[in-house]
C-alpha cells in the first residue's frame, strides 16, 4: 500500500482540465436555473412530511426553532461551499473539494459518504412522494391497497417500536423513481426546465398554505412551546436537517454552469436564504393549526388542512406536494450520477462504467441507470424512519469535511483566484463544523453504527479496487518508474 497516495492532493490544474474535451458535460445553467435546482431539492419532503414525526416526537411548536438551528449550520456550510465552487467548478461536489485539499483518502470517504447521501435521500423523498398520491387519490374515493404501497417493515411513532406491516414493498415510490431515471437520462436541459416548472407550482403552494393556515392558527397549540425541553430543539434540527440537503446539490452542476464563478454561488445562497424563510413560516403554520402531538406522520400538512375540513386547500396541497417531492427527487437523483461521474473520472471506481457519458444527451446515463435502479429497490423495502436519519448523518458528516477544507484550501493555496470568498475564515468554518457536528451527535448511536457500517464498506471497496486503479496511483507509478525506485529501470 502507498501511504503517501492516501494523503495525496490532486492538483487543482487538473481538475480544471477535466472541464474540456469530450467528457465534458454541457453548459446550459444559469443563476435561476440554479437557483430553482437548489430550490426544487430543497422544498419537499423535508416540509411537506417530515414535519409531522419532527414536530410529534422530537419538538413539538418549538419545530420552528428547530429550523432556525438546522438552516443556521447550513448557511455556514453553504458559504464554504460557494467557495470551492466558484475556485473549482467541476462535477463532483464535496468529493473534488476534498480531493484537492486532504488527499485521495478523505475524498474518497466523502464521495462514498455522498453516494449513501444522495441515493438514500432519494429513496426517502420516493416514500414522501407515494404518501401524498395516496392523499391525493384517496380524495377521489380512489384506493391503491396496502400490500403494494407500505414496507414489508415500519416504525410506529406511538408505541416507538417496529412492526411488520405484511405489504410487498412500496411499489408506488420504485415507480417513480423509475420514472424520474427516464426522464435524467434524456438530458440536463429537459430536467432543469421540468423542474423549474415544478418549483413554480410548489412555492404557490408554500405561500397558499402560510397565507390560509394563518388564519386558522390557535396560540393555545403551541402551549407548551417546548414539550421536550431545549433538548427537543436540536433533536427536531438533526432529523428535520434532512430538508436542506438541496443547496449543496446546487454544487454538484458547477460543471454545467454557464458562469460557475458567479453562478454557483448565488444558485447555493439564494435558495438556502428562500427557503429557510419559508420552512420556518411553515412550521410555525402547522403547529398552530393542529396539536402538536396530533399531526399527521404520513401528510402532516394536508391532514392539518383536512382537520378544518379544508377539503379544496387539501386538494391543492396534496397535488402541490406531488409535483414538488417529485422535482425534489429529479435533482437528488441528477446530483447523485454526477457524484459517481467525478469518483470514475478518477480511477475510485470502473470508468467505463460510470464515467460514461451519452454521446446524444451528453449525461451520464449509465450511473443513472443503476442509480435508479437500486433507489427504487431501497424505496420499496425500506420504512422512511431509517433512511431520514441515515441521510442526515452522513450530510452533516460531508459539510464538517467541506468547512475544514476551505481552511485547509487558505494555507496551501492562498494564490487561487477566489470569485467568492467565505467570509471571516476560520471563524465561519470552525462555527459550521461546531454546528453540524453537534447535531450529528443527537442522531443517536444507531445511525453512528450505521455510518460506520458504511464507511467499513467503502473502505474495503477503495483498498481492493479504487486505490489500485485511481489515476493518482497511475501518476505515482510512473514517477516511481522514472526514478529507478521499486526495481523498475529509469525511462
Amino acid at each position: 500500500m502507498n501511504r503517501r497516495q492516501l494523503f495525496e492532493v490532486k492538483p487543482i490544474d487538473v481538475l480544471l482540465a477535466e472541464l474540456s474535451g469530450e467528457h465534458r458535460l454541457r453548459r446550459v445553467l444559469g443563476p435561476i436555473t440554479l437557483t430553482a435546482l437548489g430550490v426544487g431539492c430543497i422544498i419537499g419532503a423535508g416540509i411537506f412530511v417530515l414535519t409531522g414525526l419532527a414536530a410529534n416526537v422530537y419538538a413539538g411548536p418549538a419545530l420552528a426553532l428547530s429550523f432556525v438551528v438546522a438552516g443556521t449550520g447550513c448557511a455556514l456550510a453553504a458559504l464554504c461551499y460557494a467557495e470551492f465552487a466558484s475556485m473549482v467548478p467541476v462535477a463532483g461536489s464535496a468529493y473534488a473539494y476534498a480531493y484537492a485539499t486532504l488527499g485521495e483518502l478523505l475524498a474518497w470517504i466523502i464521495g462514498w459518504d455522498l453516494v449513501l447521501e444522495y441515493a438514500v435521500a432519494s429513496s426517502t423523498v420516493a416514500h414522501g412522494w407515494s404518501h401524498y398520491l395516496l392523499s391525493f387519490l384517496q380524495l377521489f374515493h380512489i384506493t391503491i391497497p396496502a400490500v403494494v404501497t407500505s414496507t414489508p417493515i415500519d416504525y410506529d411513532a406511538a408505541m416507538h417500536t417496529w412492526v411488520w406491516t405484511g405489504g410487498v414493498g412500496n411499489l408506488l415510490a420504485a415507480a417513480v423513481v423509475l420514472l424520474m431515471t427516464v426522464v435524467l437520462v434524456i438530458g440536463i436541459r429537459e430536467s432543469a426546465t421540468f423542474n423549474a416548472a415544478m418549483v413554480i407550482l410548489k412555492v404557490a403552494v408554500v405561500l397558499f398554505v402560510i397565507v390560509l393556515g394563518a388564519s386558522y392558527v390557535d396560540p393555545n397549540n403551541w402551549r407548551p412551546f417546548f414539550p421536550y425541553g431545549g433538548s427537543g430543539v436540536f433533536r427536531g434540527a438533526a432529523y428535520i436537517f434532512f430538508a436542506y440537503i438541496g443547496f449543496d446539490s446546487v454544487s454538484t452542476h458547477a460543471e454545467e454552469a454557464r458562469n460557475p464563478q458567479r453562478d454557483v454561488p448565488i444558485g447555493i445562497i439564494a435558495s438556502l436564504a428562500l427557503c429557510t424563510v419559508l420552512y420556518i413560516l411553515v412550521a410555525g403554520v402547522l403547529t398552530g393549526m393542529v396539536p402538536y402531538h396530533k399531526i399527521d406522520l404520513d401528510a402532516p400538512v394536508a391532514q392539518a388542512f383536512a382537520a378544518h375540513g379544508l377539503s379544496v386547500a387539501v386538494f391543492i396541497i396534496a397535488l402541490g406536494a406531488v409535483a414538488g417531492i417529485t422535482s425534489v427527487l429529479l435533482v437528488l437523483m441528477l446530483s447523485q450520477a454526477r457524484v459517481l461521474l467525478a469518483m470514475a473520472r478518477d480511477g475510485l471506481i470502473p470508468r467505463q462504467f460510470f464515467g460514461a457519458v451519452h454521446p446524444r444527451f451528453r449525461t451520464p446515463h449509465k450511473a443513472t441507470i443503476l442509480t435508479g435502479v437500486v433507489v427504487a429497490t431501497i424505496a420499496a423495502l425500506f420504512p422512511l424512519k431509517i433512511l431520514a436519519d441515515l441521510v442526515n448523518i452522513g450530510t452533516l458528516m460531508a459539510f464538517v469535511i467541506v468547512c475544514a477544507a476551505v481552511m485547509v484550501m487558505r494555507r496551501t493555496h492562498p494564490e487561487l483566484p477566489r470569485p467568492f470568498r467565505t467570509p471571516w475564515v476560520p471563524v465561519v468554518p470552525i462555527l459550521g463544523m461546531a454546528m453540524n457536528l453537534a447535531m450529528m451527535f443527537y442522531l443517536g448511536w444507531e445511525n453512528w453504527l450505521r455510518l460506520a457500517v458504511w464507511l467499513a464498506i467503502g473502505l474495503v471497496i477503495y483498498f481492493s479496487y479504487g486505490h489500485k486503479r485511481s489515476t493518482l496511483a497511475e501518476g505515482l507509478a510512473q514517477e516511481l518508474a522514472a526514478s529507478g525506485i521499486g526495481g523498475r529501470p529509469r525511462s
